[in-house]
């Protein structure tokens, strides 16, 4: 398949905090698009900007020719793919299905599998970047699957992030992210165990920042999530229970693999105590509200 916006029709399910900009980015191309998203009223951005409405994602994939998800969890997936109205109920063969959910490496492989028989290709694609990559189109992209159909998609990729890498075959991009989550979990714990310090120290932290964020200590999180701890802003570019839902997956795996990996673990139960605070739908940013707990410590 050779994509083009002329001839080309894309469908997009699910359009929370980055869907909803990752599909704009297409549309923005020319590209027409269908969507369908559990909630209606945050689907009525891109409605309004154009994209058709359908009432499920096998009607989505009815009408598509390239078929793109980012949900939730792995039994989102699993419904979204393989069930009752699942996209492989729908998909004509020669389309492609893109999924861009984090979720379970054998989920991505199951679905490869099952896509085969009907012709259809199936691409793991998950992304990192949060909701600010989606809305500049910054989004590192993880791909695994055959060669053939990710250089299909690659210029959709291209309009959606910067960093884009094939790693391998099916499952290869959600081991990826799973590595990314990794990382991610130990800069999270020490960008706001330092901003602890620095305020117990008395120092004026945008400054601290300043100097720390062009050292070693450099990375995404100092950058883009410090400076909304220091503003208190603890809104969603990607959810904690989301987050926690990604480092279970990376712990089952590693189990799986007879890895253990003790860091990952601390971190995962630091966030479930976030959780448990009732903060599960804020941003990862909010481990500090859990830190500041046990700290008896508040940033202000």
């Amino acid at each position: 398949m050779k994509v083009d916006s002329s001839t080309t029709k894309i469908g997009w399910v699910g359009t929370g905090v980055m869907g909803r900009w990752m599909c704009q980015h297409l549309m923005d191309l020319g590209y027409s698009a269908t969507i369908y998203n559990r909630t209606k009223a945050k689907a009525q951005p891109l409605i309004d900007a154009g994209a058709t409405w359908a009432d499920s994602a096998s009607e989505v994939a009815a009408t598509s020719d390239v078929i793109f998800t980012i949900v939730g969890f792995p039994p989102d997936v699993r419904e979204v793919y393989l069930g009752e109205n699942g996209i492989l109920k729908t998909a004509k063969s020669g389309s492609i299905i893109v999924d861009m959910t984090t979720t379970e490496p054998s989920l991505a492989v199951e679905v490869y599998e099952a896509a085969k028989p009907g012709g259809v290709s199936s691409v793991d694609a998950p992304v990192s970047g949060g909701d600010v990559g989606a809305r500049e189109a910054r989004l590192s992209i993880m791909v695994g699957g055959d060669t053939e159909a990710v250089e299909a998609v690659m210029p959709l990729f291209e309009a959606m992030g910067k960093n884009i890498v094939h790693q391998g075959g099916a499952g290869a991009g959600q081991h990826t992210k799973m590595c990314n989550q990794i990382t991610i979990a130990g800069t999270m714990i020490g960008v706001c165990e330092a901003l602890l310090y620095g305020y117990k120290a008395g120092l004026d932290l945008e400054t601290m920042l300043s100097s720390i964020s062009g050292g070693a200590a450099a990375c995404w999180s100092l950058d883009n999530l410090a400076p909304r701890v220091l503003k208190r802003n603890f809104d969603p570019g990607f959810f904690v229970e989301h987050f926690i839902k990604d480092m279970s997956i990376a712990l089952d795996e590693a189990k799986k693999m007879n890895l253990s990996l003790p860091g990952l673990a601390l971190v995962h139960q630091l966030y479930l105590a976030v959780q448990a605070q009732g903060h599960g739908r804020l941003g990862t940013q909010a481990l500090m509200l859990g830190l500041e707990q046990m700290s008896k410590t508040e940033i202000n």
